[in-house]
């Protein structure tokens, strides 16, 4: 089994020992938050969502697997498809989709599984931003073209998920503007794209208003107003979490200890973090799960310094940026930096497509990590090699290289 795992795990260990070890975080703290969720749907029964988490990360891990083998390359071919199937479905799921609290984020696919199409979308963004910026870098110095190129992608997306899902609308545009002034996007360009983004989000704000009954207009406000306001009944949930985190300590009340799981609303994937500080502490389950992903972004900006094509550098920092901003704005919910998001916690939270789409992002930045490594390895054999030779030339001709 291990001679199986050296000769077929490539790519960048650090960034394998990562995703071990957030699955390890997300099999103990799924199966402890689900317990409510176990005794409500499943007559108690909580090992049932843990073999389910399970079963997701083990698919995930297949996943990971099967896309670092294949060289990143063909991703470029592939993002422009995605990204069209992304804009049919966020379509699709906007007039037919499952609504839950005025919110269609999810369609149902064949076999009764559902699919939230925003992650799905978020993927497929950052895949294409990354092949316009590798292969049209001369065309989007134009203002006109990068706003065809760019902007309107960005717009679309963002602007077919906001309806339902403001936060991960705001996140993935945040996430393409500096992955935008990473490739060198003319920043008064950037400056004309956030204009145009707070008109296109303030007219559907506005349309929003006319008809609050079947918008989410009502919960962005409440939100806001609960974040700002402490004495508000509507700020259960951030209070909840901080008595979670503030009862942890450093050390914990220790696995499966956990009080406030059977009072917060979805403490398996919305507040999960607070969750796992209350249970493991500060030191183990607080900040060493933010040291992970942080580290998992230093160790893609290694990568992306000896990329020898832009688009594996973009590609990589994108979904790096994706993931580690998506997680920072979890955490910051649970210590009630932010208002509250619904955003999930990557890889660690219950989920099925966030696990799925989560682990298509790191077989991509692996892909990308891989082929760095085994081109380093090429050139140490080349090296290796003339040194050999040269020390077979005679010593006129080592005199002469010298």
């Amino acid at each position: 089994m291990l001679e199986f795992f050296k000769r077929n795990i490539k790519g960048d260990r650090v960034i394998w020992l990562i995703i071990g070890a957030l699955a390890i975080f997300s099999l103990m703290s799924v199966y402890s938050a689900s317990g409510t969720l176990a005794y409500k749907y499943q007559g108690g029964n909580a090992t049932h969502y843990l073999l389910r988490q399970a079963v997701l990360l083990l698919m995930g891990f297949f996943i990971v697997f099967i896309v670092h083998r294949i060289p990143y390359r063909y991703f470029s071919k592939l993002s422009l498809w995605a990204y069209y199937l992304a804009v049919f479905l966020l379509f699709v799921t906007l007039i037919w989709g499952m609504s839950l609290n005025q919110a269609s984020r999810w369609i149902m696919l064949p076999g009764g599984i559902s699919f939230q199409t925003s992650d799905f979308a978020k993927l497929a963004l950052m895949m294409y931003l990354a092949r316009v910026l590798a292969i049209k870098e001369k065309e989007i110095k134009n203002l006109k073209t990068a706003f065809r190129l760019l902007f309107i992608p960005i717009i679309l997306v963002c602007g077919l998920i906001m309806p339902a899902d403001l936060s991960t609308a705001v996140l993935l545009f945040g996430t393409a503007v500096v992955l935008m002034i990473i490739g060198r996007v003319n920043i008064r360009y950037i400056g004309v794209l956030i204009g145009s983004a707070i008109v296109a989000g303030g007219l559907v704000i506005a349309v929003a208003f006319i008809s609050p009954e079947t918008s989410r207009v009502g919960t962005w406000s409440q939100r806001i107003t609960d974040f700002f306001n402490e004495e508000s009944e509507g700020n259960f949930q951030a209070e909840q979490s901080k008595i979670a985190i503030a009862t942890g300590g450093f050390i914990g009340k220790g696995p499966g200890n956990s009080v406030q799981r059977n009072i917060l609303p979805h403490p398996y994937s919305d507040f999960i973090f607070a969750i796992i500080i209350e249970e493991y502490g500060c030191l183990i389950g607080g900040l060493f799960l933010i040291s992970l992903f942080v580290y998992l972004f230093y160790r893609v900006v290694i990568i992306v310094r000896k990329v020898d094509r832009k688009f594996g550098a973009y590609v990589s920092i994108g979904l790096a940026a994706m993931l580690s901003f998506q997680a920072m704005a979890h955490m910051a919910v649970s210590v009630n930096i932010i208002p509250v998001t619904g955003q999930t916690l990557p890889l660690v939270s219950m989920g099925g497509s966030s696990i799925i789409i989560t682990s298509l992002a790191f077989g991509v930045i692996l892909s990308v990590s891989r082929e760095v490594m085994e081109r380093e390895k090429i050139i140490a054999l080349e090296n290796s090699t003339d040194e050999i030779e040269n020390q077979n030339l005679s010593p006129e001709v080592k005199n002469e290289m010298k």
